[in-house]
């Protein structure tokens, strides 16, 4: 496992979550569960994204452009 990165397990999902943001350093990882799950409630994600703290666009988009890629590499793991 990275240091820039750690796998967070939330509903069975494996997900793979950078702990700064590449760009600035800020740290970043502890706020995705949060977004995640006020998003999936419906929330619009620019006004989750102010209200958790992320103001620069460099942060911003770590969050926005995140996907959950892990699931698929895991199919053509070798077993």
């Amino acid at each position: 496992m990275s240091c820039l990165t750690f796998i967070l397990k939330q509903n069975n999902k494996n997900m793979i979550i950078p702990i700064r943001c590449i760009s600035c350093g800020k740290p970043i990882g502890h706020l995705w569960e949060e977004f995640k799950e006020r998003t999936e409630n419906g929330d619009d994600s620019g006004e989750v994204l102010n209200e958790v703290g992320l103001k620069r666009y460099c942060c911003r988009s770590m969050f926005l452009g995140q996907v959950d890629t892990l699931e698929l590499i895991n199919k053509f793991k070798k077993s």
